[in-house]
């Protein structure tokens, strides 16, 4: 008897570079799961775009402009996950820290990647570009990508993959940005088919 293909959501808050690679790589059929629905917490983050150009639901609850707790915000993106029967949360450059209401409900089944090779450069203010002028300025020999499950502390769930690569003297923040970017999307389509697998 073959097992249920998993109903995937991911979540983004700006241009969705990993949301991409993980779209394409259930087209490649990478993983044994499907991408229902696509979550931004800003509305004119280009992921949206990227749920209409590849004919994935999507829903926009904009963080800013909304009036409730972060428990109540995330109580409506429960809502409509578990309509959804979503098996699986991706973050994929979601800016918002979750609050207990969701990864409660999601204990285990929810994943993040990171720009670093944590348990380096992760947790608070460590996002983006902060994480790789970091790892320049402190003349790190090496960096990398981690996919990892989500807990209440930041960046401190166990780690399910982690791709290094040798930092060079003529890295920038911008170029080793882009090195680690490429990382980020062929460690996450891998971490995704891990889950669908139940091999982790």
């Amino acid at each position: 008897m073959s097992k249920k293909n998993k109903n995937i959501a991911v979540f983004a808050s700006g241009n969705g570079s990993n949301l991409q690679a993980l779209i394409d790589a259930e087209k490649r059929e990478i993983f044994s799961g499907k991408i229902q629905l696509i979550f931004s917490n800003i509305a004119t983050a280009y992921a949206l775009e990227r749920a209409k150009l590849h004919h994935i639901k999507s829903f926009c609850l904009e963080s800013k402009t909304f009036q409730g707790t972060p428990n109540q915000f995330d109580a409506e993106i429960l809502a409509v996950c578990v309509k959804e029967k979503i098996d699986l949360i991706c973050l994929a450059g979601y800016l918002k820290i979750l609050s207990s209401v969701l990864i409660n409900q999601y204990f285990k089944r929810i994943i993040n990647i990171h720009p670093s090779l944590l348990p380096k450069y992760g947790g608070k203010g460590f996002y983006g570009h902060f994480v790789h002028e970091a790892v320049i300025k402190n003349h790190e020999k090496e960096s990398g990508a981690t996919v990892h499950f989500v807990t209440l502390e930041p960046d401190q769930g166990s780690i399910i993959l982690q791709k290094k690569i040798a930092v060079d003297v003529n890295d920038t923040p911008e170029i080793l940005a882009q090195r680690v970017l490429k990382i980020e999307h062929e460690i996450y389509p891998e971490a995704v088919r891990l889950f669908c697998d139940d091999e982790v």
